[in-house]
């Protein structure tokens, strides 16, 4: 896009207060990834929980001076303000009147799966063959999808966009301003089917894309699918694709690793190498050979295309480094959506001093000179302490990089330079293409070179935390549980993505844990479970807030708070007793509580309890009891104090299952890790957490032969036995030996045999195909999961993780 601040109000009806001809280029509606300020305006986006009004401040302090919003605040001077009635709708006009004045080509994609990879290998195909503009990431929404269509330019042909929805009456206003010439339908599959009444409710929603379209792919596997398009669409061009016959765009034979894959369009062949053969790859192949088909691309050339494919890796990876630095690795793929993408993440962390490693960028069907200024730009705008860059075509533009900038041909020399070996105290982020191998790089950076990783997916993680959200009144707060270092997947690393997301407070057990999260940044209000009493001294040197439980400890910390000369009420908060007896003020004492608060000088922020048993519908009188309780105490310390502190007594397990509870907070914690005893919220959580390491070695036991120590497993026919390394050091149990535990090998699960050693186990692989050294080993996330490993321990899931040993190398991953 490119519009005045004066344009874009007629198009929008909105109001210009200010600058008319002020240009921009870019809207950014979150103030945390702001990557560029230069032609950049903010938009203030309004929801029923949450207004990016309150973010104005932030944006202006980063130099920021057009701001979209539906309020304005004489506070800010110098600024440029576009008032509008309604921020969503505005953006959804503008971006309606921008894709119908861009006469390109477009292909819409919507469905349950696939769309992302999808569309990601469309554009892998086909940029190449016209000027090509896509979604960026997974942006498919009703804020995403505009932001998007905002993208394309003059020089566009064709746009490639996704188009999402959760819930029933969304799709209308998304076909309002989008109406792709080619529509396609992926799977249906039970993504957001517990928004709606059924199935076909859903299908209903999602084939609404296409109401315009002239040409509709879909998959025509599904027969209320097939039903529904035919019904509905019977006077548009229609083509279905699918393992069925009856499709026109099949697979003509049975499919086996020995062979071609034969792909019939209508009555032609067309035959290529697959390597990955699972329904999901080859059904998303057959989608995009139809659409190629129909853009007119000849066959020998969507087999070159195919063959030319590369994994679409939408992801990023966080690793702690050596010499206290972060690194994070974003070697899958880079063009300059992805390059924003990482500059974006890399504002979520606190740490001033950063370094970057940049390649050629390939692949890109544009002119070096303009390409590179781009990226300079971006680059410079993010203040690098140095810049790495390699490959021959970028260094030639070195000179437009301002900060301290080195060039290499080739990553090796930037390897042998050890100039990377030097950095201390920052994030690096590493940015390349494939083909340069920025992982050796990574390699040489991270501080822990164990194979054996554990991997925390924080899109998965917000998503869990945003469902809980969602089952909450707009105002409701929420404290998120990160003692024992967040449940083993590492305290300061889930902290600040949660304060970076705007969680109100984290909760930790003790002190210690408190204290290590304030030396790293971490700003949000923390409250200390337990405070023992060495360390009440410490807790107000590092602004934490207790929790207050017994008349003994409410003494000795106000002892504590007159010493350090802390001269305002300082925040505590009151533990109840409900029920569980483990600790709290029983009922016969807040009389005498509340005579001694009013008399010192603390603030009561919160009064709280805890659910023993919110997870077990067999003891929900018990629980309604507890509930009772608290009410009736908490009610009764409120009156005595003259002042309304927050309350708050739901668990994970409480939000979901008694939310007319909520109160003014709730506290989560191994529900934002995907975890729930109730399985239907199950089926709405994504898992966060994936245990895995690799095959060390395979090796054939011959019959009567023994393994590992005791020689506990004997073999009664010749077996194939792989060794992993990975063992009771690692926090992996000796009980789950002996084949009572299994591990994920290809999708199948593998039983360990034998005792589990320090170091090493051992597991029988003799029956899955394939399997060779190297192959990665699942040792918990979908098969077996995480309950499932539990089950096999006799434990729960919150033992599970928080015995990961510290040396498994843990890896923060976004999507």
């Amino acid at each position: 896009m490119n519009y005045t601040a004066g344009q874009i109000a007629e198009i929008t009806n909105a109001k210009v207060i200010g600058d008319k001809n002020v240009m921009i280029k870019n809207i950014a509606f979150d103030s945390r990834i702001i990557y560029s300020t230069k032609n950049t305006a903010f938009i203030a986006i309004n929801t029923g929980k949450n207004s990016g009004e309150k973010f104005i401040e932030s944006v202006v302090d980063r130099g920021i001076n057009v701001i979209i919003s539906e309020h304005q605040y004489l506070q800010f001077e110098n600024i440029n303000w576009i008032l509008v009635e309604n921020s969503i709708e505005f953006l959804q006009k503008l971006a309606k009147y921008h894709f119908e004045n861009s006469h390109l080509k477009s292909i819409g994609i919507t469905g349950s799966n696939g769309k992302t990879i999808l569309k990601e290998w469309l554009y892998q195909c086909l940029w190449n063959e016209f000027p090509t503009v896509k979604s960026p990431k997974s942006f498919n929404s009703q804020i995403g999808l505009p932001l998007s269509l905002l993208q394309i330019n003059d020089s566009h042909e064709l746009g490639i966009f996704e188009v999402g929805i959760s819930k029933p009456n969304e799709m209308h206003k998304l076909e309002d301003i989008f109406q792709p010439q080619i529509g396609l339908l992926t799977h249906i599959g039970t993504a957001h089917l517990a928004n709606f009444g059924s199935e076909e409710e859903l299908i209903d929603e999602k084939i609404k894309l296409f109401k315009n379209s002239e040409v509709i792919i879909y998959n025509g596997d599904n027969k209320l699918v097939n039903k529904k398009i035919k019904d509905l669409y019977l006077g548009k061009k229609l083509i279905s694709y699918g393992f069925k016959v009856e499709n026109q765009v099949n697979f003509k034979s049975n499919i086996s690793r020995d062979e071609n894959v034969v792909v019939k369009y209508f009555g032609e062949e067309i035959s290529f190498p697959v390597h990955q053969r699972d329904e999901a790859t080859l059904t998303n192949a057959l989608a995009l050979i139809t659409v190629l088909k129909e853009l007119g691309v000849e066959n020998q050339k969507i087999i070159e295309k195919i063959n030319a494919l590369k994994a679409v890796e939408m992801r990023l990876e966080a690793i702690e480094g050596q010499k206290n630095n972060i690194v994070i690795n974003d070697s899958f793929n880079l063009d300059l959506d992805s390059l924003k993408t990482a500059l974006q993440f890399l504002n979520e962390y606190k740490k001033s001093r950063k370094s970057l490693v940049l390649t050629d960028i390939v692949g890109v069907n544009s002119n070096s000179k303009e390409l590179y200024e781009e990226v300079s730009e971006l680059v410079n705008e993010q203040n690098f302490d140095s810049v790495f860059l390699i490959g021959s075509e970028i260094s030639n533009f070195s000179d437009l990089f301002k900060s301290k900038t080195f060039t290499f041909i080739n990553t090796q020399e930037l390897i042998d330079s050890k100039h990377l070996t030097e950095i201390e105290n920052q994030i690096i982020l590493l940015k390349g293409a494939r083909k340069f191998e920025i992982e050796k790089v990574k390699d040489l950076l991270e501080l822990r070179k164990h194979d054996t990783v554990l991997e925390i997916n924080l899109n998965a993680l917000l998503h869990n935390i945003n469902y809980h959200k969602s089952l909450l009144k707009p105002a409701t707060k929420m404290m998120a549980m990160v003692k024992a270092n967040a449940y083993g997947l590492g305290s300061y690393e889930i902290s600040e993505f949660l304060q970076h997301h705007h969680i109100d407070y984290l909760g930790v057990a003790f002190v210690d844990e408190g204290v290590e999260l304030r030396k790293k940044g971490i700003t949000v209000p923390i409250v200390v479970m337990n405070p023992e009493q060495h360390s009440y001294e410490t807790v107000i040197q590092y602004n934490l807030e207790p929790e207050i439980y017994s008349f003994r400890v409410l003494e000795l910390f106000y002892e504590a708070v007159q010493k350090s000369g802390y001269d305002k009420e300082y925040p505590i908060h009151i533990k109840l007793e409900t029920g569980m007896h483990r600790l709290g003020f029983k009922e016969h004492e807040l009389n005498e509580l509340s005579q001694i608060l009013s008399k010192i000088n603390v603030r009561v922020q919160s009064i709280f309890s805890h659910l023993s048993s919110s997870d077990i519908p067999t003891e929900k009188e018990f629980t309604v009891n507890q509930l009772d309780t608290f009410e009736k105490n908490s009610g009764y310390l409120i009156e005595k104090l003259g002042y309304a502190p927050m309350r708050h007594i739901l668990n994970s397990s409480g939000i979901t299952n008694y939310t007319g509870h909520q109160y003014d907070m709730v506290r989560i914690g191994i529900g934002m890790l995907g975890e729930s005893p109730n399985s239907d919220i199950q089926k709405q959580l994504q898992s966060v957490v994936s245990f895995k390491t690799v095959i060390s070695q395979i090796s054939l036991v011959e019959n009567g032969e023994s393994v590992g120590y005791s020689r506990r497993f004997k073999a009664d026919k010749p077996t194939k036995i792989a060794t992993i390394p990975v063992g009771y050091a690692d926090g992996i149990p000796r009980l789950i030996g002996n084949e009572i535990g299994n591990v994920g090998i290809n999708k199948n699960l593998a039983p360990i045999v034998g005792s589990i050693c320090m170091d090493m186990m051992m597991i029988n692989v003799d029956h899955i195909p394939n399997v060779k050294e190297g192959d990665t080993v699942t040792v918990f996330n979908a098969k077996p999961s995480l309950k499932e490993f539990a089950e096999y321990c006799k434990t729960i899931t919150y033992e599970v993780l928080t015995s990961i040993s510290p040396r498994v190398k843990r890896i923060y991953v976004k999507d």
